[in-house]
């Protein structure tokens, strides 16, 4: 629970930090401002995107050190404890400074037992991997004590239940991974993954009600899971395309096999969301549409292993010229959408995950996965506006939200701001970079 409340201001941070390039900011807000700031749907949303990528980073490096790759280890690992500390700075934001002291080498703990796990399955050491998993099961029980002491809404048995959960699914994902079979590796981490949001779900929720004073409306309603089901959706989109491109440049083909099949199911799921929406027929428009754009990214992605200079300025040419089409297929659809400001937004996703790309080409992985991180937090950005204006147009099923805005670029203050539902389906679309298309693209160095 303390870990909830974490979550959300180190996440709230993150995702304006990672957003100056579009949206500006006098200043960044501290932890205390953020916490005054937030909703039960907002701490709901970001305990979702934060617990999710402590998954997505544990099973980056437990892959990399499985694969014997050790400088990619590292830094995946360097930024799994970039997020707990995240985790630490938002609890004490809520429960003090000895909270926060006590909570990070408590969730510390279980990132150790994972490593344990780990390295014993790499060694063959049956013996040490049986206590990992011992170690990590009893674990579950003591950070469900850690968090019923804090907070009376959240049970100890329900807690600790939730964590095991989140143990297990975790270890099939690298018990797959450490038997060389990344389907089963990735259909594991989707799971484990999606997982995450059924603790943020009840830990906003016990947070909210034991702060009714700081935290308004509900984690619970229709409203807070559309949002809740898109920042997941979105944010889990990133790393699935960096998992596929990594792969592809490192020429590991099954890997990237099994990582282009996740991404084209995130794709699939995130169409099955705005067609919950708009109807089966929008679902089935969106879907091949965002599978449209993926040879762009395939073609840079390739002219960088092929060190074919022509072929990736080409594709970025591609890229940059799809902003402004797309941002004028928009603006027709919808009065209210500026081209340019569309096509600003598009062109600011593509080049924050082309970044990505070229520090993997060029074999920098500490740069990988600190814009990686930022990357992951972006897409917060596009969901939590997203979400709001679909509550504010179907207000009778979600609930009215405020419908948050955009900055638009140039124009009178008049034009300030701008609803960004079709906006975020544009951005998914360039995003997506997993599907078919990257499925028929085998990728290999020189």
């Amino acid at each position: 629970m303390k870990n909830t409340v974490m979550s959300a201001i180190a996440a709230a941070s993150i995702l304006l930090a990672s957003a100056t390039p579009v949206f500006a900011h006098s200043g960044h807000p501290t932890e205390q401002e953020a916490l005054q700031s937030l909703s039960a749907s907002d701490l709901r949303a970001l305990l979702t995107g934060q617990l999710g990528e402590h998954v997505l980073l544990a099973f980056s490096a437990t892959g990399a050190a499985l694969g014997g790759r050790d400088a990619q280890f590292k830094a995946a690992a360097a930024q799994l404890d970039n997020n707990s500390i995240d985790i630490s700075k938002s609890i004490g934001a809520v429960y003090g400074q000895g909270a926060q002291d006590a909570f990070l080498p408590l969730w510390r703990k279980h990132i150790g037992f994972v490593v344990d796990y780990t390295t014993a399955l790499g060694a063959g050491d049956k013996a040490k991997s049986d206590k990992a998993v011992n170690d990590l099961v009893q674990y579950s029980e003591d950070f469900g004590a850690f968090l019923a002491s804090a907070n009376p809404n959240l049970p100890k048995a329900t807690v600790a239940g939730l964590v095991k959960s989140h143990i297990l699914g975790l270890k099939s994902a690298i018990d797959a991974q450490a038997a060389k079979d990344p389907v089963a590796a990735y259909a594991a981490l989707r799971e484990a993954y999606a997982h995450m949001d059924m603790i943020a779900k009840p830990l906003a929720a016990g947070i909210a009600m034991q702060f009714m004073d700081k935290f308004a409306g509900r984690a619970e309603d229709p409203a807070a899971n559309l949002r809740a089901a898109l920042t997941q959706g979105l944010k889990e989109h990133t790393y699935l395309a960096a998992l596929a491109t990594g792969a592809a440049l490192g020429g590991r083909d099954a890997e990237f096999k099994a990582a282009a099949g996740a991404l084209d199911g995130n794709s699939v799921d995130l169409s099955k969301a705005i067609g919950s929406v708009y109807g089966a027929g929008a679902g089935d428009a969106f879907l091949p549409l965002w599978r449209k754009h993926i040879g762009f990214v395939v073609d840079y992605t390739t002219g960088l292993a092929t060190k074919d200079k022509a072929k990736s300025d080409k594709a970025v040419a591609d890229l940059i010229g799809y902003t402004q089409d797309f941002g004028a297929f928009l603006s027709g659809a919808s009065p209210a959408l500026p081209q340019a400001t569309v096509a600003d937004l598009v062109k600011t996703h593509i080049l924050g995950l082309k970044a990505v790309i070229d520090a993997q080409a060029a074999g920098d992985v500490t740069t990988v996965y600190s814009e990686l991180r930022g990357a992951y937090a972006h897409m917060g950005m596009i969901a939590d506006p997203l979400s709001a204006a679909i509550s504010a147009q179907f207000a009778d099923k979600f609930g009215a939200r405020p419908v948050m805005g955009l900055p638009v670029t140039g124009g009178s203050s008049a034009d300030a701001t701008l609803p960004i539902i079709v906006v975020a389906a544009a951005i998914i679309s360039i995003l997506t970079m997993g599907g078919v298309a990257l499925k028929r693209v085998a990728i290999r160095k020189k």
